[in-house]
């Protein structure tokens, strides 16, 4: 795998967001920006981005994810600061 081969497969799943994707091999970070993730726990959020990539941490072809996400307004704050 490698890191445009992820981002296509969350940007599948979840065509409504935005994602950055770093990484190769089999370990990843994660940055998806969207509305969806509105009053989402963090537990949710995280099964949301992970449910796109099921297939892949169960055959080992990606081991690793570290995750952050962002509603749009968040990550603007995020940016600007």
């Amino acid at each position: 795998m490698d890191a445009g081969s992820v981002k296509a497969l969350l940007q599948e799943h979840l065509p409504e967001c935005e994602f950055h994707v770093q990484g190769e091999g089999n370990k990843y970070d994660i940055t998806a920006i969207g509305e969806v993730f509105q009053g989402l726990r963090p537990v949710k959020k995280q099964q949301l981005v992970y449910a796109a990539l099921t297939a892949q941490i169960a055959d080992g072809s990606i081991h690793a994810v570290n995750i952050r996400t962002f509603t749009p307004n968040q990550w603007q704050e995020q940016a600007g600061s």
